[in-house]
């Protein structure tokens, strides 16, 4: 080998002792490579003199090596070297693959180009994570709770390699929120503080440096993240802090705002946490916010469409009571008279001796009917007269028990199993004891109705927070597949023997008392009724 044969040209003497890879190229033949590009390629400078350029791509760039190459040709043919860096993945002597920046100049001669190439490795990084937060800013988007929205984007930040945690603003405290941390680190945290950590309130005035990234909403990079530990937590938890995480270790402080207002601060840890991986986390707090954002805005969304859903429903169910109530009132007139004759003729038919077994049989077959249209009248009336509740202390258990014992159903109720439990803190609420005697009565009487021959029916009062709460199960048919606020609907059936005004009845009581009704057929067999009444009345439009 010439003495010379490993020396750069003149022209390119200063290539040497650049800690950057260079190396110099003439259409398919590198002229010259500096000692880092030697280290890099893995071979001598020989080696790298006789091999084409074009081999050596297909070596050193496998994933990239197309389009490098038909660059490479271009370069060659046309000599147009690109004007700008580009991004290129290679493999090392070490079989890693690195991340460079390349970058094309010309050369000595006109036909000789300058190739240096840049690590890139940080930079990439924060390419890398600007992808995968952009891609977890999206599936926030599409979050349903706050909740959602939270755990998505601690966990993006934390598969990025970063230990991370979001401290929820309440008030004059800071909360633990979602958080990935060693969890030897949360164990420890939680025995000191002696409570989990999502239950430990930390006041802002202990945390300035917290304080003050939410007064200047810019984030705070820490190249010393267990300094920004210790101000934070108790000096035993420190001290495991400490052996728990490498020296040199960074973090990062974000604020995070909704709707103008501090929600709390995301934080991050790591050794790869640099100024621009630190300010692409800043951005993403950003969008956390206004991912935050959306999901409140969906929710009060949703909350006035149900809002206007439900206004609608009670404009047509009085619209419907109105002409309902018209009818129910021509009926009673025109029925009642003609009942009370029939009425008063049975009771006159009754007396006479001659009417044989048949005659009374008869007899009692005509009164029978005209109470059960008698009561078909009542119950019409009740559906759709104003109901003015008349409050006083009422014990709800005791008007159950109540209307058990009035309870006249069909031959085989007493073969019925009735079950009856009270909470015996259940407290007594205001309201009309009539009205919800008669609400009472009309919910057993379609249970022990629905109910099978040696069914059991289920009752149970309990107290719940303002108010106190009724539930009655059944083992009958359950609700057909409608939607179940359908059967308090007057004149809907479930039972071929039903007049679909017992229901009806229920809801109009509960909510002249301001409570709630609901139904749901249970999972096996049955029907569960479940109404809540509060302690004091309070009427949501007019009954």
């Amino acid at each position: 080998m010439p003495a010379d044969a490993s020396a750069a040209p003149p022209a390119y003497w200063l290539l040497e002792g650049l800690p950057t890879p260079a190396s110099v190229v003439r259409g398919d033949q590198v002229v010259t490579a500096n000692a880092a590009m030697v280290a890099l390629m893995g071979i001598s400078l020989d080696e790298l003199r006789a091999t084409p350029v074009s081999a050596l791509i297909a070596r050193v760039v496998p994933v990239e090596s197309s389009w490098v190459e038909a660059l490479h040709e271009a370069v060659t043919r046309d000599g147009n070297r690109p004007e700008r860096p580009l991004w290129m993945r290679i493999r090392g002597e070490d079989g890693r693959e690195h991340t460079v920046t390349v970058t094309y100049s010309p050369g000595a001669a006109p036909d000789e180009t300058v190739v240096l190439m840049h690590d890139a490795a940080g930079v990439d990084t924060t390419r890398r994570l600007t992808e995968a937060l952009a891609a977890a800013a999206a599936d926030m988007l599409r979050a349903r709770d706050e909740h959602e929205v939270l755990e998505t984007a601690i966990e993006a930040v934390h598969r990025q390699g970063f230990y991370s945690a979001i401290l929820l603003v309440e008030g004059n405290t800071f909360r633990h929120g979602p958080m990935r941390q060693q969890p030897a680190i949360v164990a420890l945290a939680e025995r000191t503080y002696g409570m989990p950590l999502s239950e430990v309130r930390l006041p802002l005035s202990t945390l300035p440096h917290l304080a003050e990234v939410l007064a200047r909403r810019k984030a705070a990079f820490h190249q010393d993240a267990l300094g920004a530990a210790h101000r934070v937590h108790t000096s035993e938890v420190f001290e495991d802090i400490q052996r728990a995480y490498p020296p040199g270790i960074r973090a990062l402080d974000a604020p995070i705002f909704v709707e103008g207002q501090p929600f709390g601060i995301l934080t991050a840890q790591g050794l790869d946490l640099t100024p621009a991986s630190a300010g692409t986390l800043e951005l993403f707090a950003q969008l956390l916010g206004a991912a935050l954002e959306n999901v409140r805005h969906h929710h009060m969304a949703a909350e006035r469409l149900g809002e206007v859903t439900r206004l609608q429903e009670e404009l047509v169910a009085q619209e419907r009571l109105t002409v309902l109530g018209e009818a129910a009132g021509v009926v009673a007139h025109e029925v009642r008279n003609p009942l009370g004759a029939i009425l008063n003729a049975v009771a006159v038919l009754r007396r006479e001796a001659h009417l044989g077994p048949t005659g009374q049989a008869a007899v009692g077959m005509l009164e029978e009917e005209a109470i059960r249209l008698e009561d078909i009248v009542r119950d019409l009336l009740d559906v759709v007269r104003p109901l003015e509740p008349r409050p006083r202390p009422v014990h709800l258990g005791e008007l159950v028990r109540r209307a058990l014992g009035q309870l006249h159903g069909p031959p085989d109720a007493p073969t019925l199993r009735f079950t009856v439990d009270e909470a015996p803190d259940t407290p007594e609420i205001m309201g009309d004891e009539t009205l919800l005697q008669l609400a009472a009565t009309h919910l057993v009487r379609n249970a022990v109705q629905a109910s099978p021959p040696g069914g059991r029916v289920r009752l149970n009062v309990e107290p719940v927070e303002g108010g106190v709460r009724l539930v009655v199960e059944d083992e009958g048919p359950g609700i057909p597949d409608v939607d179940p606020r359908r059967v308090f609907e007057p004149f809907f059936l479930t039972r071929a023997n039903g007049r679909g005004l017992g229901l009806a009845i229920v809801k109009r009581v509960v909510l002249a008392h301001g409570g709630q009704v609901r139904a749901r057929g249970r999972e096996k067999r049955g029907a569960r009724f479940e109404v809540v009444l509060p302690l004091e009345p309070t009427r949501r439009f007019p009954a």
